[in-house]
């Protein structure tokens, strides 16, 4: 399945049992030698009784994530095309967070993807203090940054033009600075106007994606809090557009958009 060029391989893991190891998974990622995806999603069985159903998310190189915003509509439409769910509202729960689905008329699919995570400790983030902007030193450059957890850690980068960000040179040089103790993805953010921002992210595990959700809304969060953006912002990426809306500090954030199935298939592990 993709969400907007975010792809993922799904796996239902109610009906079946299913247990990948590290490797496996990265090599399933292998676009030559693989399927090819961005992230492995397994549904599984809720873990608790508020919940419709939990998934687990795994990166490329097999290590496991905590949130997919892209993610969650692909397992949201998933489960309902494979009938094993009729609902048109789903509660959906991840290793660190829970999400309310709800499947629009128009087909596309709105997440309520909780709220943003501003302190560093809970990031997490190596800064004593809580502010809207950061300053952080990287092989003799200054870089003034926001940070935000939507599940996963983000740090939010703007730019002046994002055709001309150093995205694959940037990205990982801020992924995986000291001040980021669990990584970070990193979102390139252009703003258009206050109610559209271009962007490009970096994502920790993956690389560049066409795609990410959690980084889609936090670009937003990170821009609502320095004041250059709306409560309701249309995010183009690579693969395509999300609408995201924040009302602000203690609201939760949404996030609206598509997801497609590609192609179904079996394979031996």
């Amino acid at each position: 399945m993709q969400g907007i060029g975010n792809d993922f391989m799904v796996v239902d893991a109610i009906s079946q049992p299913v247990y990948l190891n590290q490797g496996q998974i990265s090599q399933l990622a292998h676009r030559n030698f693989g399927i090819g995806f961005d992230q492995l999603l397994m549904i599984e069985a809720p873990q608790h009784p508020e919940a419709d159903f939990h998934f687990r998310i795994f990166n490329a190189d097999g290590s496991e994530a905590g949130h997919c915003g892209n993610g969650a509509r692909a397992v949201a439409k998933y489960v309902r095309q494979k009938g094993l769910t009729w609902k048109r509202e789903l509660r959906l729960s991840t290793n660190t967070a829970t999400m309310n689905t709800v499947m629009e008329d128009n087909g596309l699919i709105t997440i309520n993807m909780g709220k943003p995570r501003l302190e560093p400790e809970k990031i997490p983030l190596r800064f004593a203090q809580q502010s809207e902007t950061y300053m952080i030193d990287a092989e003799g450059i200054r870089y003034k940054i926001g940070a935000v957890s939507m599940g996963n850690p983000h740090c939010v980068l703007q730019v002046e033009d994002i055709d001309k960000a150093a995205v694959g040179k940037v990205g990982p040089i801020l992924s995986h600075h000291s001040y980021f103790p669990a990584q970070a993805n990193v979102g390139f953010m252009q703003v258009v106007e206050s109610n559209e921002i271009k962007l490009r992210v970096f994502e920790r595990g993956v690389g560049e994606t066409l795609a990410c959700g959690t980084g889609a809304c936090a670009a937003v969060v990170a821009g609502r809090l320095q004041k250059i953006l709306d409560e309701k912002v249309k995010v183009t990426l690579p693969g395509g557009s999300l609408w995201i809306r924040w009302a602000g500090k203690g609201s939760p954030v949404y996030m609206t958009g598509p997801a497609k199935v590609v192609f179904e298939g079996q394979i031996d592990v």
